[in-house]
């Protein structure tokens, strides 16, 4: 045969298993009919193991005995996704609290006056008192100690990645996403006096500033050291003997109100510097137009575990917006996956993948759901 003979033979076989996979999710349809009758849980994992030992000595070439498993193991998840949506659908497990951004009186973030935090928080309270806390940490316990109304911090640059100390704190504290927000990101070479680069010291700013400002950093060969915060370094700086020759990377409009001599300016490696920032409370909230969820989730150490939980939601037609995973902290290698996905708290098929990955993940935690801005 040549090869669109070949071709055409491989066309007649996958219309034969279509054929047959139709077949297989109208019984697994009816098989869902019945569980939701009888009350009667999606996942039975005898059930399952039975299918693929079957199916694996069934296998007449033992080198593909894990590419059949594969494959039955992707359609018996298929069947518990499609039977989760029947058994789940019109179960609401989630309610939300409307924002109320107008009527907060105690409004907090990291650093001091000048700091990008700041400029996000302005973003979505305007001209409200703000209350800064000298480490990410004290933001979040202050929010869920209900101290502030709502607290304001970095969750991720378009040129350094994530802020990692945001994300583990939020597998800390009790608190959930409800907004947020970009900020351009303008970041300056700033110190007390007028004096040449090659004479500074040392520059201080927070280790994501540094970051995003590498190129700079080791083309004018500077030692660097990191700081809380970007506007509290420019604050350090500023209170320096000016015989330290110490230069902090800021915002223009921090080193301008602190009276710091701007060296360099457009310092970032990439013309483009966006920062997304989060609004976190201590509860649940929800603008109406929310478009997005974050979730936190570990998944087993076993083969294709990953895969399987992608398949959720590839199936039910849920677009990811980012993957990250950071460890447990806890000594051992176990790591937590941070997932945000499009969606609608009112959607049917959102609230049936929220009750399929608590129901059946080792941990699971929803984070929030907010209006995405795209970056």
């Amino acid at each position: 045969m040549d090869l669109q003979q070949l071709r055409n033979g491989i066309d007649d076989i996958d219309s034969e298993i279509l054929s047959l996979f139709m077949k297989r999710m109208k019984l697994c349809k009816e098989v869902a009919d019945y569980k939701k009758l009888h009350d009667l849980p999606v996942f039975q994992g005898g059930r399952e193991q039975q299918v693929i030992d079957r199916i694996k000595a069934l296998t007449a070439s033992p080198e593909l005995e894990n590419g059949t498993a594969a494959l039955f193991t992707t359609i018996m998840d298929i069947s518990k996704i499609l039977q989760n949506r029947t058994i789940l659908a019109e179960t609401t497990d989630y309610t939300l609290i409307p924002t109320d951004f107008e009527n907060a009186a105690r409004i907090g973030c990291q650093g001091t006056s000048g700091a990008n935090s700041e400029t996000a928080a302005r973003m979505i309270f305007g001209d409200k008192n703000i209350t800064f806390y000298d480490t990410f940490e004290d933001v979040f316990k202050a929010v869920q100690s209900g101290e502030l109304d709502y607290g304001i911090l970095p969750f991720h640059n378009s040129t350094a990645g994530s802020v990692n100390s945001t994300y583990d704190l939020m597998s800390e504290y009790c608190v959930y996403i409800v907004k947020e927000v970009i900020v351009e990101i303008n970041h300056c070479l700033a110190a007390k006096e007028n004096i040449p680069v090659s004479e500074i010291s040392c520059v201080y700013s927070h280790p994501q500033a540094l970051a995003q400002c590498g190129d700079f950093i080791s083309d004018n060969a500077l030692k660097t050291a990191e700081y809380g915060n970007t506007a509290t370094a420019a604050e350090m700086v500023a209170s320096s003997n000016k015989d330290e020759k110490l230069a902090a990377v800021c915002s223009i409009e921090c080193a301008e109100k602190l009276g710091l001599k701007i060296l360099a300016e457009n310092i970032a490696d990439c013309s483009v510097n966006r920062t997304k920032f989060v609004c976190i409370s201590r509860n649940m909230e929800s603008d109406k137009d929310s478009d997005a969820f974050s979730v936190m989730m570990k998944i087993p150490h076993t083969e294709g575990s990953l895969c399987r939980l992608l398949t959720k939601f590839y199936v039910n037609g849920i677009n990811l917006l980012r993957i990250e995973s950071r460890p447990v902290r806890d000594g051992s290698f176990d790591v937590l996956f941070y997932i945000d996905f499009s969606g609608k708290i009112t959607d049917d098929v959102v609230q049936a993948t929220l009750r399929d990955l608590k129901e059946n993940l080792e941990y699971f935690r929803l984070l929030g759901t907010f209006k995405s801005e795209a970056a």
